[in-house]
């Protein structure tokens, strides 16, 4: 009896040890990329959660983007950006129009764009982030791995538009906790 406990027990804790080396990105690098990846991803919502859905039409300027375009430029591309640089395909814009979207359609296009690029750090393999790619304003040949970085840059520069956004509306911005 004591044996088959010991059997069961190793055959549990190999599965546990499995599923959670199976449930980690596959490199050094995507291990080390995904808490900061996710800190960024949640940051953003809560940054969208706060402004309420009557404000999301709010600008600061004629030539600037609403609250809402600018959330939907942030989910929108980095989806776009991940497949065009990390991934390496060969993608089209197509810009979803903000204002013709709630604020819950804008959170679930947000946490669709979060989640693709969460997908892509985990299975991207060592020799795809190895590959390098032109950036398309810059000209720059960077890495697929520092793409990512690009990626999270370019929602960190909108997502600090819309902190000032709110704060233009007597709004705190969450705070900032990395």
């Amino acid at each position: 009896m004591n044996k088959l406990i010991l059997v069961a027990l190793f055959i549990g804790c190999t599965s546990l040890a499995f599923s959670q080396t199976a449930d980690a990105p596959k490199t050094k690098f995507t291990q080390m990329y995904l808490p900061v990846w996710q800190e960024a991803g949640e940051h953003c919502m809560e940054v969208a959660r706060a402004m309420p859905e009557k404000l999301y039409s709010y600008k600061p300027t004629e030539v600037s983007k609403t609250f809402g375009e600018q959330m939907v430029h942030i989910g929108y591309t980095i989806e776009l950006l991940t497949k065009r640089y990390v991934q390496g395909m060969d993608v089209v814009p197509n810009t979803p129009d903000a204002n013709s979207m709630s604020k819950a359609e804008i959170l679930e296009l947000l946490e669709r764009g979060f989640a693709y690029t969460n997908e892509v750090i985990y299975a991207i393999e060592q020799a795809q982030l190895d590959e390098t790619c032109v950036m398309y304003h810059s000209g720059n040949t960077v890495s697929r791995a520092f793409a990512l970085f690009y990626v999270q840059d370019h929602l960190t520069n909108h997502r600090a538009k819309a902190n000032l956004y709110l704060r233009m509306n007597g709004i705190d911005p969450p705070e900032y906790t990395w």
